[in-house]
């Protein structure tokens, strides 16, 4: 999802029935990726997290349905990511509502319950027809899942949580995320599906594998400093 088409892409995706997306432009017929359309090349490498590894990082976001379709997807490949590779999350904050909710997923990271309730968060904003737009929201959400309210709302304002917002922003503008979800290789290269299904109308779960297969042509890229 485009930070500058949030509404016109959603509108897209139901248009299409809502599972499939056209990108308007044929698709590489033969051959692995290409470069420039099923996936990019940084100009500017970014350092990873951990020395000595090929960091995989998804930008992504609660709200985003696109992401929600894409996240069974990516966390099975996740799981069985080879030991050189280290994989994280990132959420995004291209607007109000979005930055709220990086807000929320920075409070559960550090209170170690993220990946817990991720998939109720999910499914409550994507099924359930919630916001979670207020932290007294969240709080009463949150609480029947394991997570003390007090303690949520406390860490939510907290200073720590804001300046990881403020490392995830300076990250997404390293990486010039402009859409979600969105997967960076290595700190050189960057997909997602909607860049993997170029030129491909195919459904939302279909775009979901093909960027994991140009994840895996460019993690060896990535190893060798391609």
């Amino acid at each position: 999802m485009k930070r500058r088409e949030f509404n016109a892409l959603t509108a897209l995706s139901t248009a299409a029935g809502g599972g499939a997306l056209l990108t308007g432009v044929p698709a590489q017929a033969q051959g692995g990726p290409v470069e420039g359309r099923q996936y990019q090349r940084l100009a500017t490498p970014v350092a990873g997290s951990v020395p000595g590894k090929v960091e995989v990082i998804e930008f992504f976001w609660y709200g985003c349905p696109h992401c929600y379709v894409f996240e069974p997807t990516i966390e099975a490949w996740a799981k069985q990511l080879p030991a050189d590779v280290v994989y994280r999350k990132i959420h995004v904050a291209f607007r109000a509502n979005v930055k709220i909710h990086q807000q929320l997923f920075f409070a559960l990271e550090v209170m170690g319950k993220e990946a817990q309730v991720r998939p109720a968060i999910f499914n409550a904003i994507h099924r359930g027809n919630q916001s979670l737009l207020d932290v007294d929201e969240m709080a009463k959400f949150l609480a029947p899942l394991g997570v003390d309210p007090a303690k949520f709302k406390e860490t939510f304002k907290s200073f720590t949580v804001q300046s990881k917002c403020q490392q995830a922003e300076k990250l997404q503008n390293q990486y010039n995320i402009d859409g979600v979800p969105s997967v960076a290789i290595g700190g050189r290269f960057l997909t997602s599906p909607a860049m993997a299904g170029f030129g491909l109308r195919v459904s939302e779960e279909e775009l979901g594998q093909r960027c994991i297969a140009v994840a895996n042509y460019l993690l060896p890229m990535a190893r060798k400093g391609a």
